[in-house]
């Protein structure tokens, strides 16, 4: 799997926290203090990003301790809301029940279907997605593709990247017919890329990247625009999402300056190297 992080400059210690990934960055002569430590935990599509932004605010902040842990949007809201982690990571927009916290944008992406390359299925129209998702289309014959059994796999119903699926196209969760869970999007790929009878949906930053690097998958187009970055980035893509930290109060000390950092054009080209679309100038 060609999808990997690239740590360098500090040490790196990986842990597991509750079953979530953790990655704990520390500085020489750290501090025992709790205000030089910081937990950012959620959304496995921002944490990438959130470890490149953290290795480089530690070049000046050397410090400063930041861990960095995945488990879902949901989780990192409810981390937040319980006090349990600092900043908290959410790839979608906050509704109107989650208006108690507040949200920095960091960057922009686009969710779309993802298959084999080999799947000789270049497009889907919204109805078929839909039918393919709750078991009226089960063969890829169907639709244009080989006589072959359909395998679907799906995110975890607290992921954001599910959530913005199927608000998108509508689907009821009671009514989704899955073969396979997964949780982040290095799952989805992988999955895919061992059955080519696969179909799932991924970010389209994290499916760029590996297509780039020549891992055998394709990202197919929803309502016939392109799932490239470069369409998340001008607006025409359909399915668009804001990736964000999160807080529960007004950020202070460290917390802020992290925060303002992470939020400004020092870190444009983390952002893009991410293939993400930068929110700051």
């Amino acid at each position: 799997m060609k999808y990997r992080r690239i740590f360098s400059l500090f040490l790196i210690l990986s842990v597991v926290v509750g079953g979530q990934a953790c990655h704990l960055f520390s500085g020489n002569n750290l501090g025992s203090n709790a205000k030089n430590k910081l937990l950012v935990s959620g959304s496995s599509t921002v944490a990438p990003l959130a470890e490149k932004i953290a290795d480089r605010y530690q070049v000046k902040h050397p410090r400063i301790q930041i861990q960095i842990q995945t488990g879902g949007s949901s989780k990192g809201i409810e981390n937040v809301r319980q006090g349990i982690s600092d900043i908290g990571m959410v790839s979608r927009d906050l509704t109107e029940d989650e208006a108690d916290l507040l949200a920095f944008p960091i960057a922009r992406d686009g969710i779309s279907i993802l298959v084999h390359q080999n799947n000789p299925v270049d497009s889907l129209s919204n109805e078929q997605i839909v039918k393919i998702y709750t078991g009226e289309i089960d063969n890829w014959g169907e639709v244009g593709g080989e006589n072959a059994q359909i395998s679907t796999i799906s995110k975890q119903e607290e992921r954001a990247t599910y959530e913005v699926f199927v608000s998108y196209f509508d689907l009821q969760s009671s009514k989704i017919e899955i073969n396979v869970e997964i949780g982040d999007n290095s799952e989805a790929i992988e999955t895919v890329l061992n059955n080519p009878h696969a179909i799932a949906y991924v970010s389209i930053g994290a499916g760029e990247y590996e297509i780039v690097h020549g891992t055998p998958i394709k990202l197919l187009p929803i309502n016939g625009v392109d799932a490239t970055i470069a369409n998340v980035q001008n607006g025409t893509f359909p399915i668009l999402r804001t990736l964000n930290f999160i807080t529960a109060s007004p950020p202070t000390g460290i917390q802020k300056d992290f925060l303002e950092f992470a939020t400004s054009d020092r870190v444009s080209d983390l952002v893009r190297e991410q293939t993400l679309i930068p929110i700051a100038p």
